[in-house]
């Protein structure tokens, strides 16, 4: 599609979405302020650049050996770089312990500094993105019996103790030399394979690993904290001590970010049912989009039924301001660089989407009770042209539309992907 086009179908479009009352040019100009995190562990299938090698656990497991995995922090920015290039938009980078820059170093969990993550605050100066950080228990010796900071073992619980809040101080340093507030969440994979009597005590010890975590306050300019929630995991089947009751609790009460990842809850629940809920009592949310697939499967994100209604709870509840939004999913049975753009994309036209719906007059309908108008125009907004605003908004950005995005990455796959050999799982 050229130029011209491309342009023509989005005039055709402005004109019929102006017929219900909605402005395309100030939408695009709404989605263009969304920035989005992407997740580093895409890259790699999770894995770290820790010089003590360690097996995956926590729940964790990625199928699949895809050639072209980041074996090294070079390949993984050199990716993440031609990933920005096709995306149009602002975006950050989501950053797990793990990948820090250790040098050779034997440098454990309980032991980082800032100055082993100076390199990606540099490379994200570079690139004009953001920073959010994680910290990472799981995948080592001290998370193999299934508890970390609920562990009721006082060493563990209190390597684990540390460990959070050396992240949450670099979380800090990064806010403040990037000049955007870096968001640290926290996501722990306590849990029990099977029945567990004590659940008060493992959860009161998270409780007040929590409160000691958090003691130190940060300045919310540079540093905000999220905790995340999980419903189950692999070897937690029969108990998650960081519930979703625990940690919607414990954000209220003291004042956090709640992260809703919708991959972590019952596969009948619509997470973005829950927004307009969890806003009444937070002052912001943290998203994690992925997709689910039977249980916490995390899929590449598309444009589904839950994706949508994420983004609308979002804007019909006009709570984009107060609303975080970040990638986490992992696929290592397809091209790595074209799940990345794939999810992003999704997420980004979920929100277009949903940027789109003229809210207020089909609310009108339905304060009338005219519920048939208002199932007819919600109908109706599925087949306008909304794709053509999607490409004029990429082709503002001079980012690749979407018909030309296929023949960028398999180019990328030849070029530098298949160059590092097979990929071992």
């Amino acid at each position: 599609m050229d130029n011209h086009t491309t342009i023509a179908a989005y005039n055709l479009a402005k004109s019929a979405y102006a017929n219900y009352g909605v402005d395309t040019d100030k939408v695009l100009e709404t989605l263009d302020n969304i920035s989005i995190s992407l997740h580093c562990w895409q890259a790699d299938d999770v894995g770290d650049f820790e010089t003590k090698s360690s097996s995956m656990g926590g729940g964790i497991q990625v199928t699949g050996n895809y050639p072209g995995k980041a074996n090294t922090i070079e390949e993984m920015r050199a990716d993440l770089e031609k990933v920005l290039s096709l995306l149009p938009g602002k975006h950050k980078l989501n950053l797990h312990t793990i990948y820090g820059e250790f040098n050779g170093e034997a440098v454990d969990r309980d032991q980082i500094e800032v100055k082993h993550f100076q390199g990606w605050i540099d490379w994200a100066k570079k690139n004009n993105v953001g920073i959010d950080f994680n910290a990472s228990c799981f995948s080592h010796p001290y998370a193999e019996d299934g508890f970390t900071l609920s562990s009721k073992n006082p060493e563990i619980r209190s390597f684990w103790i540390e460990h959070v809040k050396r992240c949450r101080e670099i979380s800090n340093e990064i806010g403040k030399q990037l000049g955007t507030p870096c968001i640290h969440n926290t996501w722990i994979p306590d849990g029990s394979k099977d029945t567990c009597v004590d659940r008060l005590g493992h959860r009161t010890l998270l409780k007040e690993a929590l409160d000691e975590i958090f003691e130190v306050e940060y300045d919310t300019n540079y540093m905000k904290d999220a905790v995340e929630s999980k419903l189950f995991g692999i070897g937690s089947e029969s108990m998650v001590v960081g519930s979703y009751d625990f940690y919607l609790g414990y954000a209220i009460k003291n004042n956090k970010l709640i992260c809703l990842d919708n991959g972590h809850f019952h596969p009948t629940e619509q997470v973005g049912d829950k927004i307009s809920s969890v806003i009444q009592y937070v002052d912001e949310v943290l998203l994690h989009m992925t997709r689910g697939v039977r249980w916490d499967s995390d899929h590449v994100v598309t444009v589904n039924d839950e994706s949508l209604l994420i983004a609308q709870e979002v804007i019909r509840s006009g709570a984009l301001d107060r609303t975080h939004v970040g990638l986490d999913f992992f696929d290592a049975s397809i091209n790595r660089i074209g799940a990345y753009v794939t999810g992003c994309r999704a997420s980004r036209k979920a929100f277009l989407f949903a940027l789109l719906e003229p809210t207020e007059l089909i609310k009108a309908h339905e304060d009338k009770g005219e519920n048939f108008e208002r199932m007819f125009l919600l109908e109706q907004l599925k087949t306008l042209p909304w794709g053509a605003v999607w490409d004029f908004y990429c082709l503002q950005q001079q980012t690749a539309l979407d018909n030309e995005v296929i023949a960028l990455v398999n180019d990328y796959e030849q070029a530098e992907l298949l160059e590092r050999g097979e990929v071992l799982v």
